[in-house]
């Protein structure tokens, strides 16, 4: 069985936001499937997807402290300015966390562990609306 769909996330503040709910929320296809894989794919170069806890939000204020100081704004090597000072940091943190996740499928669910969640990272202060996500799904 394949299924695959596309869909707008609400818009989400800069951060790391937890998404689990609405993912899981497009996905009443997995039901049916005992074992499979699930891909989610973010068609976006200034955020990226993690799993990570998902129960203690001082790990997600933690997350975006540490990536803004280990890829900081206005890093005077950046030739890439032409855009917004969040821009090129933005592209970069995109590039080290990844665009997107393969999960395991297990008995019509996500395979996550008991604290792990599924974050969509903001790294823009002023990000596009609605970012564009696809979510593929291969099981029996």
């Amino acid at each position: 069985m394949w299924y695959q769909k596309t869909f707008r996330l609400p818009p989400l503040a800069r951060g790391f936001n937890l998404i689990t709910k609405e993912i899981k929320a497009e996905l009443d296809s997995i039901a049916k499937v005992k074992v499979g894989v699930c891909h989610i794919f973010c068609h976006h170069s200034t955020c990226s997807l993690t799993i990570n806890e998902q129960t203690d939000p001082t790990v997600r204020d933690d997350f975006e402290r540490h990536f803004n100081a280990m890829v900081p704004q206005d890093a005077p090597y950046f030739k890439h300015t032409s855009d917004q000072p969040d821009n090129m940091p933005a592209h970069i943190k995109s590039s080290i966390l990844g665009i997107s996740l393969t999960i395991p499928i297990t008995n019509g669910k996500l395979a996550l562990g008991t604290w792990q969640g599924i974050y969509l990272c903001e790294h823009r202060n002023n990000p596009p609306a609605n970012r564009k996500i696809t979510i593929t799904v291969n099981g029996e």
